[in-house]
């Protein structure tokens, strides 16, 4: 088995190996994973944090040996805190960091992948944070505008953001809105539910397909165009922009 990680600010995770296949989510710098299928341009790569499967461009990652995969997997994991950082290299050069980038060996503001090592000199996610810190973080990312399969701040996904959310506080959520609904413990009505619940929506055919963070209120954070705030009741979310109801509940779920 082959192992990698991307050594980029933020790369495209494919559906199929072309760049004009659908991005079905990104991998962001510091990210490990298995390498399942590797061709002259493309890997097929199964990412460690959340198991998603896809296409990425040989020439937007570096391979790691399994002493280092087994590592990074096993240590405490370490995060950008800052919207938008960069870390410095040996030589000198600049690479942008989003928000939610991991840090691979990080201690006392140097990291490094494989012998290349950087500094990083700002705050850090680390550890498990208290639940209230969910919200706090959920309202960094207000006004993303909306992109399928994204996970920063220039674009990001209902689940994508939910997920990188609770990353940054230490909590694991699946990729996709449909495989998060079946974590956490079922709460029977929104009265249960607390701020950094999570509520699920569902279409016409019963299919899971929205997901946004429970506030206080009886309000909601998700992403809708952007990540906005929005009224939640036991109908779904109300959107007061539309004057409209635009997603319908299905169930809420606490993983805290």
């Amino acid at each position: 088995m082959l192992f990698g990680i991307c050594n980029l600010s933020i790369v495209p995770l494919r559906a199929n190996k072309s760049d004009m296949s659908e991005m079905t989510s990104q991998v962001l710098f510091g990210e490990v994973f298995e390498i399942l299928e590797t061709e002259k341009q493309w890997s097929k790569i199964r990412l460690n944090f959340d198991g998603f499967e896809g296409y990425i461009d040989n020439k937007q990652f570096v391979e790691i040996s399994e002493k280092d995969f087994l590592s990074l997997i096993n240590d405490e994991r370490v995060y950008v805190a800052e919207l938008l950082d960069f870390i410095t290299s040996q030589e000198n050069h600049l690479t942008t960091l989003p928000i939610g980038a991991q840090l691979p060996f990080y201690n006392n503001g140097q990291l490094r992948i494989n012998n290349q090592k950087y500094t990083y000199e700002n705050a850090v996610f680390k550890g498990k944070l208290a639940k209230i810190e969910i919200i706090k973080t959920a309202f960094t990312y207000l006004n993303t505008p909306f992109l399928w399969g994204g996970k920063t701040p220039f674009g990001i996904d209902c689940s994508g953001f939910t997920q990188m959310v609770y990353k940054l506080c230490g909590y694991h959520l699946l990729r996709n809105a449909k495989d998060q609904a079946k974590q956490g413990i079922v709460l029977s009505f929104i009265e249960e539910s607390e701020a950094g619940d999570l509520a699920f929506f569902d279409n016409e055919e019963g299919e899971i397909t929205h997901v946004g963070i429970i506030l206080n209120d009886y309000n909601i954070i998700h992403a809708y165009g952007k990540v906005r705030i929005d009224t939640l009741d036991h109908s779904g979310i109300f959107n007061a922009d539309l004057q409209k109801h635009t997603h319908k509940l299905r169930v809420i779920k606490k993983l805290i």
